[in-house]
């Protein structure tokens, strides 16, 4: 069975609101054999005449009627999902799914957040908390559009990555312990420690910057959320090494110092995204998190 065309129903709607198959041509910019070939069409598909002419005007037939009415609503959703459409292309409106890190959500995103709600309010931004590697997972089958992740990583097909922020790594021990100015592996690993779970960046980032001192200590215990970490810290439980975001406000606990470490470490972060052209509401905010760039 032929469907209804949209054009077709555009041109009955005009003459049930003209009452003449002249002025919907004129209105529509179409030709006057056009108009007519177009309510033949359907009434050829409904089986039954829309339109009734009397006394030079033209009338919906009942069948016209209810076709009318229902043609106006279909009309006015196809209107209304063509603008969304093209809002969402010019970068008014638009969703935008961003994959990341517990901690790139807790102390990057806000404020990037924050300076994209001033200047483009009409984009939602949906975040999902997600490994580095699931985040290249999701990019590289089309189910994220934007990925902070942890640096280096294998290259994914479809997916292009670039350096964002390098940020220092830092010793965050008990203010009321005494530690040395410059905290070394030797050092940390003979305290009771807090690490992010096995399986992480930052966790694989602080093994490897302890084993080249040959140091293989155990975590008292693990986690996957670096906020929860600090306040554990703050409570004596431990010291941990968590990466230090300069552009963050946050203070500092005071229950809590935070030291620099020998030999130096640093936690890379990139930008994914799908390959090729990039529409405009994810480009927006591409731009503002480049904004915070730091490498």
């Amino acid at each position: 069975m032929r469907e209804l065309n949209l054009d077709r129903l555009r041109t009955l709607v005009t003459i049930a609101d003209l009452g003449s198959f002249a002025e919907a041509a004129r209105t529509l910019h179409l030709a006057p054999p056009t108009v007519s070939l177009h309510i033949a069409d359907l009434e050829a598909l409904i089986g039954a005449p829309l339109l009734v002419r009397k006394r030079g005007e033209v009338r919906p037939s009942g069948a016209g009627e209810v076709l009318v009415e229902r043609a106006r609503r279909l009309l006015a959703d196809a209107d209304e999902a063509m603008d969304l459409v093209l809002r969402q292309v010019q970068g008014l409106e638009g969703r935008v799914r961003l994959g990341a890190s517990t901690g790139a959500i807790a102390h990057l995103l806000p404020q990037a957040l924050e300076v994209l709600g001033r200047h483009h309010p009409g984009i939602d931004v949906q975040v999902v908390v997600l490994t580095s590697q699931e985040t290249m997972s999701r990019l590289a089958l089309g189910g994220l559009d934007v990925g902070l992740v942890a640096l280096p990583l294998p290259s994914v097909r479809g997916v292009t990555v670039l350096p964002w922020r390098r940020d220092p790594v830092m010793a965050f021990v008990p203010s009321a312990w005494t530690a040395p100015r410059r905290v070394t592996p030797q050092w940390l690993a003979g305290q009771p420690l807090i690490l992010n779970d096995d399986g992480t960046s930052l966790s694989r980032l602080t093994s490897d910057w302890l084993a080249l001192a040959g140091e293989h200590p155990k975590a008292r215990i693990q986690l996957n959320y670096n906020d929860a970490i600090k306040s554990l810290v703050a409570a004596g439980y431990g010291a941990t090494l968590l990466p230090h975001e300069a552009s963050t406000a946050t203070p500092l606990d005071p229950r809590i110092r935070m030291l620099p470490v020998q030999p130096r470490l640093w936690r890379p972060l990139g930008i994914a995204h799908r390959a090729g052209p990039v529409e405009r509401a994810t480009q927006h905010v591409l731009d503002v998190l480049w904004q915070q760039k730091q490498v």
